[in-house]
């Protein structure tokens, strides 16, 4: 945490909205600004086309919100716009921004090694949450397991807890599936779950590459329904849906739209616009979050399967 700190003092995040939505581990520098709540309600579309819309990256969890957004703004179908936004998944979305390859990213929030990275090419990044967001639990159907604690998570994949029984389920080791360092789900799960605790090293056959893969990996099994796996709400339910998997509660709450949104589930989090500090103050990259951030947006972004920041 110390090292964390640290490195955020080198890199600043400037979260350009007033709102609580989440604690974060990093604190913003002095010189941060903020989006005061009127700035975004008053907001017009801006226009664009194609060669002037900005170059667009990001995660794939939020590639259906990038293209509903450029529909929007360049008068366009989603048809019309899906060729023009393509996202190379979170990591692959950090370094091109650091380097200058796009203007903006949709994306979560970035790992340490994405840190190092813009410091080593003195690079600021400015990290603006645009929708809530929650980092889930599944299990098999068949698994009678349907809450855990967020200690018990914490315990599972550090290693401590390692029969299901343990937790109220059946005799069986649990398999925690893990996902590869710098996915956007694997920095998510140690920002916001491990935290301070190191998190065993899995067999590799447990660390799945895609987020598609691991929840397919959790539904299917030979023997007995043993697996334990992570995600984003948004990628399990409106994404990748599977009947085989289920959403666990964490300390008795089920994620929803409506516990999301309250912040009642505990384990809460955001998608994020990112770009880099020295982009005008103008430029299409700012209108383009600054309307997000609107009402018109974030209705938007609801219309679009995502829980609003209000």
């Amino acid at each position: 945490m110390n090292n964390r700190k640290k490195l955020f003092g080198q890199i600043t995040f400037v979260i350009l909205l007033t709102l609580s939505l989440i604690t974060l581990s990093a604190c913003s520098s002095s010189n941060s600004t903020a989006l005061k709540p009127e700035d975004s309600s008053e907001s017009k579309a801006p226009t664009f086309n194609l060669d002037t819309y900005p170059r667009v990256d990001g995660s794939t969890v939020t590639i259906p919100l990038s293209e509903a957004l450029a529909a929007r703004l360049l008068g366009m179908s989603l048809d019309e716009v899906r060729p023009h936004i393509l996202h190379n998944k979170t990591h692959p979305a950090y370094v091109n921004l650091i380097e200058k390859n796009t203007d903006l990213i949709f994306v979560t929030s970035p790992s340490k090694e994405e840190l190092d990275l813009a410091a080593s090419m003195d690079v600021t990044l400015e990290v603006i949450p645009i929708v809530s967001e929650a980092f889930v639990f599944l299990a098999h159907v068949d698994n009678p397991v349907d809450s855990l604690t967020y200690e018990e998570i914490r315990s599972i994949y550090a290693g401590e807890i390692t029969n299901w029984s343990e937790v109220g389920g059946p005799d069986l080791p649990i398999v925690a599936y893990q996902r590869p360092l710098n996915s956007g789900s694997q920095t998510g799960f140690l920002e916001l779950v491990m935290k301070d605790k190191l998190p065993m090293e899995p067999p590799s056959e447990q660390i799945i590459a895609g987020m598609s893969g691991l929840i397919d990996a959790v539904a299917a099994y030979e023997s007995a329904p043993d697996a334990l796996g992570y995600s984003y709400y948004y990628f399990v339910v409106d994404m990748w849906g599977n009947d085989q998997v289920r959403l666990l509660k964490v300390d008795g709450v089920y994620p929803s739209p409506e516990t999301i949104a309250s912040k009642e589930y505990p384990v809460g989090t955001a998608y994020y616009a990112v770009i880099r500090s020295d982009e005008p103050e103008d430029s299409p990259a700012r209108q383009v979050i600054e309307w997000l951030l609107s009402d018109d947006g974030q209705i938007l972004a609801k219309e679009t399967g995502y829980v609003p920041l209000q």
